[in-house]
């Protein structure tokens, strides 16, 4: 999904007006935001934290200091990680490593959903969406956040809803 449509749904779950004005630029396709009155916002967490801000709901950004500093720790992960990914094996890679830590968590910062959920959600989307049922199963703390995430209905808006089956296909053989 490109960067501008993230942000229009973005927008939506915000509850903003929609009418911002979206472009592309350079070979990697760096959102950018063109302002009524200001310069140019360019980058995706950049432009996504400025709506964020824009709404009045700045919880999503984290409510302490190590909160906050996850939220964009995540933030940059999605940047770095999910959207510089150029093979099955780095997203195999990436999944482990998102298994991994969401092993005891509920959400990437904190008690709540931040930014961070939103924005990793919509950009592992389109991997989640063509997992395998056992490649669900083998990140199985990925899928349960990812299901958590996609019923939040102004989050997942007119995105395909994934299936997630609940009981394991496999036991574990000793």
């Amino acid at each position: 999904m490109a960067a501008a449509a993230e942000l229009r749904l973005l927008e939506k779950s915000l509850g903003l007006k929609p009418g911002n004005k979206y472009s592309a630029q350079g070979e990697r396709q760096v959102p950018v935001l063109q302002t009524n009155n200001g310069p140019s916002l360019m980058g995706l967490s950049t432009i996504a934290t400025h709506l964020v801000k824009e709404a009045n709901k700045e919880h999503l950004l984290g409510s302490t200091a190590e909160e906050k500093a996850l939220v964009q720790q995540w933030l940059e992960f999605r940047i770095t990680r999910v959207d510089g990914h150029s093979s099955k094996e780095d997203t195999q890679t990436l999944l482990k490593d998102l298994n991994s830590y969401l092993e005891d968590k509920v959400y990437l910062a904190g008690h709540n959903t931040t930014l961070a959920d939103i924005l990793l959600y919509y950009g592992l989307h389109r991997f989640i969406v063509d997992l395998t049922v056992q490649e669900k199963e083998k990140y199985l703390n990925v899928s349960r956040w990812f299901c958590h995430i996609q019923h939040y209905p102004d989050i997942r808006q007119h995105l395909s809803s994934v299936v997630f089956i609940k009981n394991r296909l496999y036991a574990n053989s000793h």
